[in-house]
Parts: C-alpha cells; structure tokens; sequence
C-alpha cells in the first residue's frame, strides 16, 4: 500500500527533526523546508499528499504560502502546526485551504491522527481550541469567508490606529506580540497596502477607528 507522501515546514530545526522521526514508521516524509517561500519553491517537485507546516516562518508566513501552494496543487492537504491558540489565524488558515489545525503543545499522536483525518478528506481542528465543538467550529469558519477582516483584526487594527504599540495591544489582547504583527501584516498584504500609516488611513476611512 502507497504510503502518505509528507512535507513538513518550520522555521525550527529540532522541531523538524522530531516530527521527521515520529512520523516516518508511518508517513513517507520527502522534504523538510525551514521558512514559507523555500517550502513553496520546493513542494512541486517533491509532489507531497499533506504538507505539516507552522504558521509563522520566515521569507513567507504558512498562511501565504499554503494558499500559493493549493493554486498550484490542488489536491494537497494542508496541516497547520503551530504555537498560537487564536482562533481568527485557524479561521483564516481554514478560510485560505487548510484541512487541519493543531497546537504544538498537542500529543504527539494527534499529529497523526490529523494527517490520517485530512488524508480521507475531512478536517480536523484539535480540541485543545474547539473543547470538542470541531463541526460548528468549521461551520463558523465558513460564514468568515466572505468577510474582509475577521473580527480580530480589527480589534487589532483599532488600538493600532489609537497609537498603541504592537507590544501594548499583545498586553491587552492577551497574546504575544508575534501574534499580533502577523495579523498586521496579513491585513496589509490582504489590503495591498505597503506601510503602517496606510493601514491606520484605511482604519479611518472604514470607521473601524473609534473616534
């Protein structure tokens, strides 16, 4: 029987290391890819079933580059594994063609158990964010999809535009301040906006800054 054909993306190679290792008595692992745009520049050749990627990596963060890489390959699964508990970056991975979305704090098992899930065609989200609520927690992922920005972005992009520092509004939101840079930056890529002041012009301009 043909085994499952894995890529996997992370910007820390320990990590990689582990995964590799955890994953190879089942899963045929093909190629290892430390940042977003090596993994896009590489994944064709390599024609891998499920690609297990991070969220945040640099050159491309794995949002991007995962929805360049269902362009060009339509058929590949995409797992997301990553550190952040927010659910407006599993809404938006979702949203751009992911079929799982797990914590690297998970057990070690639910990684497998995620790449047999999305290899069937199905999605898996792990419990750790949905307490077992996956089917409406994908149902609401779904109504997002014809949004511009979830609600957290612009939660976000308010206390941004009222002077707040990045750092200031992870204290507030309770994140970290790498989470909320990400949402920054997606908003101006999604936007097509090039610097800061553009984006809180745009917060004005669309009432999403209190005023």
């Amino acid at each position: 029987m043909k085994r499952t054909r894995i890529i996997l993306a992370d910007d820390h190679i320990l990590i990689l290391d582990a995964i590799k290792k955890m994953l190879e008595p089942e899963f045929e692992v093909v190629g290892t890819f430390a940042d977003g745009l090596a993994l896009l520049q590489g994944a064709q050749k390599l024609d891998p079933d499920v690609v297990v990627l991070d969220v945040h990596m640099p050159q491309m963060n794995g949002l991007n580059a995962g929805q360049r890489l269902k362009q060009l390959m339509p058929k590949i699964k995409l797992v997301y594994l990553t550190m952040s508990l927010d659910q407006d970056l599993a809404a938006e991975a979702f949203r751009l063609g992911a079929s799982g979305y797990l914590l690297k704090s998970s057990a070690a098992s639910e990684l497998v158990q995620a790449i047999r899930e999305t290899s069937r065609g199905r999605s898996y989200v792990t419990p750790l964010m949905t307490k077992g609520m996956v089917g409406s927690f994908i149902q609401n992922i779904k109504r997002k999809k014809n949004t511009e920005l979830t609600l957290r972005q612009k939660e976000v992009l308010q206390l941004l535009a009222e002077g707040r520092s990045m750092k200031e509004v992870a204290f507030m939101l309770n994140v970290t301040p790498r989470t909320i840079a990400f949402h920054k930056y997606t908003m101006m890529e999604h936007l097509r906006l090039r610097t800061s002041a553009e984006l809180i012009q745009f917060a004005v301009k669309s009432s999403i800054m209190a005023v």
